[in-house]
């Protein structure tokens, strides 16, 4: 048992320790607001990118196509989100918190945070994996969150944040890089080991960069005491992967893919829902309050969940 919680701490207490470091940092002004938002920029467009080239251009996807996990994960989000959308928001007393609600306890920071998790705890050879998990669940996110911030906006709202998040996803580097990637993958195309080796540069940059931003950027005085913080925390920390996990557990997952559905699920709130709930003028301050309280609990909440995964002989 000790073997098992010792392997949940290896994997989280590194993630948690830059995250942290990103507090202080900015606490005693080693590091600025302009440098965690251009830092974030950069990890989104040149180095997350990079990473995720350089590991998938060298994976054999005849083989490795992670077909079931992805199947099941997008299965499993739409039936939650239509748990929370449907039968839970509706109980909250102000219209504009449903939406933020939702999008707070389903959508996951899989592109940093998730990302991290699962190098820490399997190494580089879940990279591939978790990249195209990444790249089709993103944009399965990206669809339900428009839908339940506009289902209490206007028709003119709902009509432009659709065009916006059709232009968002075709220019979205993550999802292009990985398309391209793929398609150079499948079609054998020889890539030049200069340009690997320059991309491996920048890839290791990824996540100590962008965990250091993410811990610069969470703000403590966003914590509000409300009802639809404390329901949104709840299912992003606990019930929603949960619920994820043991429906991969049923249908046969173990091992690396179990690994990357339970690390995705539980990552916290992902950054991006902040924005989107200000540009749909809904309640942004409820979106930055629970980025900022899953952002520290999920580090608590992944760590158990590993230690009752490995406990179990799951991963």
């Amino acid at each position: 048992m000790f073997k098992d919680f010792y392997f949940a701490i290896q994997t989280t207490m590194p993630i948690f320790c830059i995250i942290a470091l990103g507090v202080l940092f900015k606490r005693i002004g080693w590091v600025t607001e302009e440098f965690a938002r251009v830092g974030s920029d950069l990890v989104f467009k040149v180095t997350l990118p990079c990473l995720l080239f350089v590991k998938i251009v060298k994976t054999d996807f005849s083989n490795e196509l992670p077909v079931t996990l992805v199947l099941y994960a997008l299965v499993a989000t739409g039936i939650i989100f239509l748990l929370l959308d449907r039968f839970i928001a509706p109980y909250l007393q102000a219209s504009l918190d449903r939406g933020v609600f939702v999008q707070g306890a389903f959508r996951s920071n899989m592109g940093i945070i998730g990302l991290a998790y699962c190098f820490s705890a399997f190494g580089e050879s879940v990279v591939a994996t978790a990249s195209i998990y990444l790249a089709i669940v993103t944009v399965f996110y990206n669809i339900l969150a428009v839908i339940t911030l506009t289902r209490h906006q206007d028709v003119t709202v709902a009509q432009t944040s659709f065009g916006k998040l059709f232009n968002g996803i075709i220019k979205n580097p993550l999802i292009v890089t990985i398309c391209i990637a793929i398609i150079v993958s499948l079609s054998r195309i020889h890539v030049p080991e200069v340009l690997l080796n320059t991309g491996s540069y920048f890839a290791q940059m990824t996540l100590p960069l962008a965990l250091l931003c993410a811990g610069a950027s969470i703000r403590l005085h966003e914590f509000q005491t409300s009802q639809p913080l404390y329901w949104a925390v709840s299912g992003k920390l606990l019930f929603v992967p949960l619920l994820i996990t043991l429906g991969g557990v049923c249908i046969g997952l173990r091992g690396e893919s179990l690994g990357v559905l339970f690390l995705m699920s539980a990552s916290p709130t992902a950054a991006a829902s902040y924005p989107m709930a200000q540009a749909m003028k809904t309640n942004y301050h409820l979106a930055a309050a629970i980025i900022a309280a899953t952002s520290l609990g999920a580090l608590i909440s992944t760590t158990l969940g590993l230690f009752v995964l490995r406990a179990f002989d799951l991963i």
